[in-house]
């Protein structure tokens, strides 16, 4: 929640992405573990639509399957908060793939997270901000830091055109 919150803080017009995966896990902790694996395809089914309007009307088939199937609570998280998981098909098509899922910052959480157990015990809070900054340079300066994770081209094609139907 504090990134969600502070993300709408400091940019109040940027579009919010809910990781997709994590939405699954969402959903699977509200259905019984013998049919998250059904409950999980549907989910993906979801997705797996070429448009918003296609992805909602599947979210409106699963509501009621899962309903059918004596999941309300399931079926509700999803009618709620399913939106938050769409916002990707605002973007170009190309872009769909890199931004459902929040993979490369789960990447970095999990360096980190590695570097931070070898220690164990930081004698205070600045020590540890200090190793994690040290990671997160070392990062940014090798060839990992420097990949082009999306290309803006299509984002600037986009807004111009936009700007010019407007």
């Amino acid at each position: 929640m504090g990134l969600y919150e502070s993300v709408g803080d400091y940019y109040p017009e940027a579009d919010w992405q809910r990781c997709m995966v994590h939405f699954h896990r969402n959903v699977a902790n509200r259905v019984p573990s013998n049919i998250v694996k059904e409950v999980a395809r549907m989910l993906k089914a979801v997705y797996a639509q070429e448009s918003r309007e296609a992805a909602m009307s599947k979210v409106a088939d699963v509501c009621e399957k899962l309903r059918e199937m004596r999941l309300p609570k399931a079926a509700e998280l999803i009618e709620e908060k399913i939106e938050e998981t769409l916002t990707y098909y605002s973007f170009p098509d190309n872009h769909w793939v890199r931004i459902r899922t929040n993979n490369a910052l789960e990447r970095i959480m999990r360096e980190i997270r590695r570097r931070t157990r070898v220690v164990g015990a930081f004698p205070d809070g600045n020590s540890a901000l200090m190793l994690v900054a040290a990671r997160l340079r070392h990062i940014s300066g090798t060839k990992w830091g420097a990949k082009r994770y999306l290309s803006m081209e299509e984002l600037y094609k986009q807004e111009i055109t936009e700007q010019q139907s407007a």
